[in-house]
């Protein structure tokens, strides 16, 4: 039965179609936000996956490039892997999703969102995640919500709820908060330096917003949603945990996970696991269900060493940093490179600078962003946690990775007229053990100082986790979390910045949301760690950008032109500009606007080309003395090339002050010489002199 349910959300009309379309779907909602039209669909298996111990949940986010009235770019005309963009917004309505889904559920379930309709005015990534909280609530798989999500932008100061594409792009502020019916469970955000009150205060004017779009999404619910089906439970047995302990009383486990150690840690667990599989030889299903059990003795140990014992796995305070360490130049020859190691978390990040035509051109459903000047690239090898597997490129978590550390720092980087620069970070993981996202970013900051880009100040970043207890009042919160506490902990929140502000916040949780002294804490807490750690260890490394970029980067020069000139610079099918760049060497970029960007790595080459470009665009006075080539010879004369399609002739009683027989006996072709204009007639022809009595005096031009 097809129903329909409208809203008014920010100022325009948010309408879900129920029963429309997608029927076979276990859930479908048909979302229109302004002009943009979703798709979200959620759908489960009948039965478990067998043989895993986790929820097999995976969210697409399809963007079609018809909805913006594009064609794809590239040869197969169709829309190929996941954009960026797209990787990107699955995993922001992943994160708060995940944890309302029960525990011990394994049925696959998948969260589809069809991007049909861009409307610029209405974001189509907000309407794909209410979509997807909307399709989850109405369907018959098991779900504790619903949950809602809304975002925030700045602009002149002033928040906006739900901007514009525009705003967005062009804001203060990206902010994206997701809370159930009492607490907030996801923050993502990009800022440029929001002071840590302003942003509480947008992540709970977003969280106001969402208990108003809940009560809808209750309305919708209360007439078409489906009763829940039930499901086998993969919950571990209390019998096996009772035996397990029995075994290995908790004592023994505190001492085996009480260490500093990743390595003697796994190697203490491993020892156990061993032990009980001996215990356990003729118990198939027990032996099946040990690995998760062991996991799961680790996580209670760990969080009642934590919550009620007031002790972390490494012996550290709740608030201290593990050791931490810097160096720059680490790399050579490369244009700027830096490591930062925090414990057993080790980055390596090398920054490289190109022109401006290196910058990545993208091709999406946004027309205001067709490039990006800043890249900022993740690895995540094998080898950085002691694994082995091949690699396959970079996944979902080291594209989300990398663009958390590229929005950290995107805030303080130099504008194009500042330093006409392409740039590209890479961080490669050199060993983890927790929030290598956060060591990426402190390590990029100073690889782009060790570069010499002129950033406006030093960020960096930090992790807070926590441990909750059984009422709100009861928690934990942790500076600095290591793996272990990321895995057994309920948060993983990353917040970056400089002295005066925020410049990106990622928030992760595993339980039904988090309440605002929490979120408060967080915030206060990553403000004290980022400032200590860029105080204590990445200042003593380097302070400053160095005053000039690397001598093995390019160098780049820029001039103004004429724009009507452009088409004499590039010349017909672009002959002119690539003699130029062949005789030089350089990178030349044309803009519109006549700005001319010249690189290279020589600076002599570099002048050179500019004195061509310029030679071109500027007309040709009487009395300039100019540098050309013998380009042609006739019995009356030499024709000298002062600048590509524009000659002048040198006529043979001009050559010499003597009396000149034969026009060779002076100058070949490609002889470089130095003419004077003496004339240029009405039909616009250059006449020139190399005596020196006429070049006598004249300064060069």
């Amino acid at each position: 039965m097809y129903k329909s349910f409208s809203m008014e959300l920010a100022g325009r009309t948010l309408t879900v179609d129920v029963g429309r379309v997608a029927k076979q779907a276990n859930g479908a909602a048909f979302m229109h936000y302004g002009d943009t039209v979703v798709l979200s669909t959620a759908t489960a298996s009948d039965k478990p996956r067998e043989g895993i111990d986790f929820f097999p949940l995976s969210v697409e986010y399809e963007e079609k490039m018809y909805a913006a009235g594009k064609i794809p770019g590239g040869f197969n005309k169709r829309e190929g892997k996941a954009s960026e963009n797209a990787v990107l917004t699955s995993r922001v309505i992943d994160r708060p999703m995940r944890p309302l889904f029960p525990k011990d559920y394994r049925n696959d379930v998948t969260l589809n969102n069809l991007v049909m309709s861009v409307d610029p005015e209405c974001r189509p990534e907000l309407v794909a995640m209410l979509g997807s909280a909307i399709a989850a609530s109405i369907s018959d798989i098991p779900f504790d919500g619903p949950c809602a999500m809304t975002q925030v932008g700045m602009v002149d100061g002033q928040f906006i709820i739900n901007p514009s594409q525009k705003q967005w792009k062009e804001g203060d502020l990206n902010l994206t908060v997701a809370s159930t019916r009492e607490k907030v469970i996801m923050i993502e955000a990009g800022a440029n330096e929001i002071p840590e009150d302003a942003m509480i205060e947008a992540i709970y004017r977003a969280h106001e917003v969402n208990q108003v779009i809940i009560a809808f999404i209750d309305s919708i619910v209360a007439e078409v949603g489906k009763p829940k089906h039930e499901y086998t439970s993969c919950a571990i047995p209390e019998e096996l945990f009772a035996a397990i302990k029995e075994i290995v009383p908790p004592a023994e486990m505190e001492e085996a996970v009480f260490t500093d150690d990743k390595e003697t840690r796994e190697n203490n667990i491993s020892a156990i696991t061993a032990k009980l599989e001996e215990a356990f030889a003729d118990n198939e299903e027990w032996l099946a269900l040990l690995g998760e059990a062991v996991y799961q003795y680790q996580k209670k140990t760990v969080r009642k060493m934590i919550l009620q014992d007031q002790k972390r796995p490494d012996g550290r305070k709740m608030d201290q940093i593990r050791p931490l360490s810097a160096e720059v130049d680490i790399i050579p020859r490369v244009h700027g490179s830096a490591m930062f190691t925090r414990g057993q978390t080790q980055i390596c990040n090398v920054c490289t600078l190109g022109p401006l035509s290196d910058a990545q051109k993208l091709d999406g459903l946004d027309d205001n962003e067709q490039s990006k000047r800043y890249m900022h690239h993740y690895n995540f090898p094998s080898y950085s946690v002691g694994e082995t597997k091949p690699s396959r490129g970079p996944g979902r978590r080291e594209i989300g990775h990398g663009a958390l550390a590229e929005r950290a720092l995107l805030p303080v980087l130099p504008s194009p007229e500042e330093f006409p620069y392409a740039i590209r970070t890479v961080s490669e993981t050199f060993e983890s053990n927790g929030s290598t996202s956060m060591a990426s970013t402190c390590a990029s900051c100073m690889s782009l100082m060790a570069a010499g880009v002129p950033i406006k100040k030093m960020v960096a970043g930090i992790s807070c986790g926590l441990v909750t207890g059984e009422t709100d009042d009861e928690f934990v919160l942790l500076t600095d979390i290591q793996g272990l506490e990321d895995f057994f902990g309920d948060m993983d929140f990353k917040v970056t910045g400089t002295v005066d502000g925020i410049t990106a916040i990622q928030m992760d949780i595993k339980i039904h949301g988090l309440t605002r002294p929490i979120v408060e804490g967080a915030i206060a807490r990553c403000r004290e760690a980022r400032l200590y750690i860029m105080e204590n260890c990445m200042k003593p490394e380097i302070a400053e950008p160095r005053p000039e970029v690397s001598e093995y980067a390019p160098k780049i020069e820029q001039i103004l032109i004429d724009p009507q000139k452009i088409g004499d610079v590039v010349g017909k099918q672009g002959k002119v500009i690539n003699k130029i760049i062949e005789d030089t060497g350089v990178k030349i970029d044309i803009e519109d606007d006549g700005s001319v960007s010249v690189c290279g790595t020589d600076k002599n080459m570099i002048a050179k080309a500019i004195k061509i470009i310029e030679s071109i665009v500027n007309d040709v006075e009487v009395g300039q003395i100019i540098t050309g080539k013998v380009a042609r010879i006739m019995n009356f004369g030499a024709f000298v090339e002062l600048a590509p399609n524009k000659d002048g002739m040198v006529h043979i009683s001009k050559l010499s002050e003597k009396r000149v027989a034969k026009v060779e006996d002076v100058v070949n072709i490609g002889d470089e010489v130095t003419v004077k204009v003496i004339e240029i007639d009405k039909m616009g022809r250059i006449n020139l002199s190399m005596k020196p009595s006429d070049l006598a005096g004249k300064p060069e031009k």
